[in-house]
């Protein structure tokens, strides 16, 4: 339901991406970052996953940099689950569907005392999949998850307050449904898949004192995946490539705050991290890999070539630690019908990456005139890259309060956002091809710290802005303009040998917009709303050695966003029912441009979704359905080999969930 934000569901849970004000990207580093109970999470390819007993969800939406730092130039998504303080009891679930899609939920919430509280968690969650794999005749995007979540809470009579979280995920799943575009069908030979185990364990400590509060939000962070890659998407043995990475990280955050009850509040405090990430990247050619994008090459010249064994394997391992520190402070000052902000962040960030490429291998050419002569390969190439950064990230911001109620508010806010860089860790089976074929006699070498390292993404925001309340506890609305300036670009694109993506900076760009939200209580149980995001956002500097791509549109990123829902809720008594409840959501988007060069794209599409349920008691039974048009769209367009290729939006889906509280 917020403006200008979308989340297209393709590939796999790694995949997931977010856009929001003409702002994402598809791999490494997020636009927005996530909290969940306090905790952030470093890694974008660990922010889908499912999370049972949401409290709240709280969408920031612009540059969040001041006060949350690195990766949350398009916002900040806080997520916070139940508390036993607030909710005891057991809570239960069961879920089925189309796709025999099937999901299971148990949680428990109880105090021991009023001091002490404690929570316990289990979900697993199944589904056959939608989309078939004509050349194996089995669905590829099945999955398989489950996790938990304990958590522990204390509270006493003079401020201390102490919460630890652990929560921990298992994923298996095949996802990358990817049908060649000419002909609309899913069709590879390689296994393609995507497994995950997470533990994450978050400790805040806070004290609430007479003259200030100090908190400390201390996490672990650990991250285990793998990942599979038919990476021709065809019926053919061109090469695969697997991911397998181990992470672990450490963060701490300790904030200052001054009371609440004065006119002039602060607020300051020190964030750090430490991150150590190793991965083994091996891509393996296969015969008409090797065949067609090596051996092919002496054709030219009248030489045949043939390759000593079946296969060839590149064969990349990383070791990345890198870790950041950063000062921040907030003043907020009230006169009145006016509050003013001013913030300020200082944030380091270095890196290394310390690499070995290797392949080896023997293949024979054989000249027109008969003669065969061996030849060996033998790259054997560590090395290390690093890079580090510093970023100033100033905030100011004014608003005032409009009516005698000062329920209406005006505000406009100038910050500075920016987005981590990185290695192109993908990008060295591409290098060592091309240290192959350089052993070959062909081509040229790359400079590997200029085509793997990227550099970090900013951008200045500039927002105006009213909130009001037309009519009290009935009408509410929201507009919102923004404009944002934006350096250094990262864009994901495949390498030209098809070997992995990477992130490339790419020039300048701008983005500019508008969102509106308007919520209405038409009677008693009866609430609509109506959102609608618009976003330009084009090149303004862009121009990769081969085309010039200036005041195109930034692809992936949808020109509009717009939702509209109802939902209606109605009590009983002395009735079979205790209540009745039903709602239903028209989400569309659109226009949104696959490449940079704007020549192929979605049209804009809408989806509609409804839910109807009673509740009697302590169960409450929901009946829903997804897509009930069957809208037909694209949720992702690539290009591999030239060839391209899409994701199709899942179908019409049907379902009913049972939940018991008590």
């Amino acid at each position: 339901m917020v403006p200008n934000f979308h989340t297209p569901d393709y590939g796999s849970r790694m995949t997931s991406s977010i856009y929001i004000r003409g702002l994402g990207a598809r791999i490494d580093q997020p636009v927005m970052g996530l909290n969940i109970d306090n905790i952030p999470y470093l890694n974008k390819d660990a922010y889908d996953f499912d999370l049972t007993d949401i409290e709240r969800i709280e969408v920031l939406r612009g540059p969040q940099s001041t006060l949350f730092g690195r990766n949350t130039m398009g916002g900040v998504i806080n997520v916070y689950t139940l508390s036993p303080f607030t909710f005891e009891g057991v809570r239960l679930g069961m879920e089925y569907g189309s796709g025999n899609t099937q999901k299971y939920r148990i949680s428990t919430y109880y105090k021991t005392s009023e001091r002490v509280g404690f929570s316990v968690g289990a979900y697993y969650s199944k589904t056959d999949g939608f989309f078939k794999n004509l050349y194996t005749g089995e669905k590829c995007d099945w999955e398989r998850s489950g996790g938990g979540r304990f958590k522990v809470q204390y509270r006493n009579l003079h401020g201390l307050r102490i919460d630890n979280t652990f929560s921990f995920v298992k994923l298996e799943q095949g996802g990358y449904p990817y049908a060649y575009a000419e002909t609309g069908q899913i069709a590879y030979n390689d296994p393609s898949d995507y497994r995950r185990t997470n533990f994450n364990d978050g400790l805040t400590i806070r004290y609430e004192g007479e003259k200030f509060s100090v908190a400390s939000i201390t996490s672990y962070q650990y991250l285990d995946d793998r990942m599979n890659l038919d990476q021709d998407f065809l019926p053919l043995s061109y090469f695969t490539l697997t991911q397998a990475r181990r992470e672990h990280a450490v963060t701490e955050d300790l904030v200052f705050r001054s009371p609440d009850d004065k006119a002039y509040r602060w607020l300051l405090g020190a964030f750090g991290f430490y991150r150590h990430t190793t991965m083994h990247a091996p891509v393996l050619f296969k015969e008409d890999g090797i065949r067609n994008l090596i051996l092919d090459r002496f054709e030219p010249q009248g030489i045949h070539a043939e390759w000593g064994e079946d296969t060839f394997l590149l064969d990349s391992r990383f070791r990345t630690p890198d870790y950041g520190a950063a000062l921040y402070h907030e003043s907020t000052y009230d006169a009145g019908r006016w509050r003013f902000t001013a913030g300020l962040r200082v944030d380091f960030e270095a890196s290394k990456l310390h690499y070995r490429s290797y392949a080896e291998a023997t293949y024979t050419t054989q000249t027109p005139d008969g003669t065969s002569y061996p030849h060996a390969i033998l790259v054997d190439q560590p090395g290390t890259l690093k890079q580090s950064f510093t970023e100033i990230l100033p905030k100011i911001s004014v608003l005032y309060r409009m009516g005698s109620s000062r329920r209406n508010t005006l505000y406009a806010t100038v910050s500075k956002g920016y987005k981590a860089g990185g290695f192109n860790t993908q990008m060295f089976s591409d290098v060592l091809q091309q240290q192959v074929m350089k052993q070959m006699g062909f081509g040229s070498l790359y400079d590997v710290a200029d085509v793997v390292t990227y550099k970090p993404e900013k951008s200045w925001n500039y927002e105006i802005g009213i909130r009001s309340e037309l009519l009290f506890q009935r009408l509410s609305a929201e507009l919102t303009g923004f404009y944002m300036d934006i350096q250094d670009v990262q864009l994901t694109k495949f390498v030209n040998s098809g070997n992995g993506r990477i992130l490339t900076n790419a020039g300048k760009a701008q983005s500019y917009g508008i969102e509106a939200s308007l919520r209405a209580r038409i009677i008693d149980g009866l609430t609509a709303d109506v959102n609608y995001g618009f976003t330009h956002a084009t090149f303004r500097d862009y121009n990769n050695g081969k085309e010039d791509f200036k005041n195109n549109f930034i692809p992936y990123t949808p020109r509009h966003t717009f939702n509209v829902g109802l939902q209606y809720t109605r009590l009983f008594r002395n009735a079979w029912i205790d209540q009745f409840s039903a709602s239903a959501q028209f989400s569309g988007v659109g226009k949104i441009f696959w490449t940079e060069r704007n020549d192929i794209y979605q049209k804009f599409y809408g989806t509609v979704n409804a839910k109807v349920g009673v509740r009697k008691g302590i169960v409450n039974v929901n009946l829903w359905s997804r897509n009930i048009t069957n809208t037909h769209y694209s949720a992702f367009y690539f290009e591999s080999f030239g060839n391209p290729f899409i994701q199709l939006g899942k179908p019409f889906q049907i379902g009913a969930e049972v939940a018991i509280a008590f």
